[in-house]
């Protein structure tokens, strides 16, 4: 779920907390790893302490912004400093492929058709089913924005808004802004020219594009009114709304949603714990209380069933809000990513 994201990764936040005062951690406690805020905070509520509970050792717990290039780093070093990390489908695609992660145990799992099919890998086990959209404070902005063409509407929404930081969902975003239909985005970045008419679109907000690294920073420009609208991860903004009584609201056309998963970093030598660590995360009766927190779809389908309707009515997953909604393509960012990122980069520098 953050992030100046590229092939080449960003640096991690040192976050490490040692779970439910379980003594001094060593540096080889299990260390697992997220996308911080207030998603992090949920996950450190059902996941982690009662873990380090019911195993009686501590669990630390860091966050990061993504990016292959770290999770690169950290196994070509020797032994890896992190254990279990979730991952987005791209890195999971690539990592896999190039050998940085350990395969699971999926008996430990209860098998592999118990999760969507988006949610099994080899080397990995679908987290949550989260989207990339359009979010905006109702409090501050009276006059609802109901698509990406507003988003570039400077007229009727003037002042700042914020976007990812990178080319992967702002180019997308870019051409549904200039009237490609959700469904034929990726099919027109892949013919020739489809590119250039997303950077097109780019320019002409670029003056009033604040660029967002972490999560958690679109609430922040949010909050203060820095930005009228912003993109997001959906799950930050019922989490914020619920925890700090916020007004923000979320726009579904023309949302991108993604599956994030658990992985076990090759050469961890905490591998069988950090293997009990991601069993324990999946069972449907922990995965089921995370939407209580932050409304992210959940990848067991067990636990996806036991959401209670007035929580599941909010989550990427439901039927209505998968309409005019697009799967991010990982094929085409994983044979993209490298070149549009230094593009990207160039661009933003000009």
């Amino acid at each position: 779920m953050t992030f100046l994201k590229s092939i080449l990764g960003s640096t991690a936040l040192a976050a490490g907390l040692v779970i439910a005062g379980l003594g001094a951690a060593t540096a080889r406690d299990l260390t697992v790893v997220s996308w911080g805020g207030n998603y992090q905070d949920a996950q450190r509520k059902i996941y982690f302490k009662p873990f380090a509970e019911k195993t009686g050792k501590p669990v630390l717990d860091e966050s990061w912004d993504g990016g292959v290039g770290v999770v690169q780093a950290k196994v070509k070093a020797g032994t890896p400093n992190w254990d279990a990390v979730q991952v987005e489908a791209d890195e999971l695609a690539i990592g896999c492929a190039d050998g940085l992660y350990e395969k699971l145990d999926w008996s430990k799992l209860g098998g592999k058709d118990k999760f969507l099919p988006s949610a099994v890998s080899d080397c990995g086990v679908g987290a949550i089913v989260w989207s990339t959209l359009l979010s905006y404070d109702s409090e501050k902005l009276k006059t609802a924005p109901t698509s990406w063409k507003d988003f570039w509407d400077t007229k009727t929404f003037p002042g700042k808004r914020a976007l990812r930081r990178g080319p992967k969902y702002a180019l997308e975003f870019a051409l549904m802004a200039d009237g490609v239909a959700p469904k034929d985005v990726y099919k027109t970045l892949r013919e020739k020219g489809g590119v250039d008419r997303a950077f097109k679109k780019l320019d002409e907000i670029k003056s009033d594009i604040v660029w967002w690294e972490s999560g958690a920073q679109p609430l922040q420009l949010l909050k203060s009114g820095q930005v009228v609208m912003t993109s997001a991860y959906n799950g930050r903004i019922s989490g914020i709304n619920k925890t700090e009584g916020t007004k923000f609201k979320t726009v579904w056309p023309g949302s991108i949603y993604a599956v994030d998963s658990w992985v076990i970093l090759k050469g961890s030598p905490n591998k069988d714990q950090a293997m009990d660590f991601i069993a324990f995360a999946s069972l449907p009766e922990n995965q089921s209380k995370l939407p209580q927190d932050i409304a992210y779809g959940l990848p067991s389908k067990a636990a996806a069933a036991a959401v209670p309707a007035d929580l599941a009515v909010d989550l990427p997953t439901a039927p209505q809000n998968l309409e005019n909604a697009i799967a991010i393509d990982v094929d085409y960012w994983n044979d993209n990513i490298e070149d549009l990122t230094k593009r990207f980069n160039a661009w933003v520098g000009k």
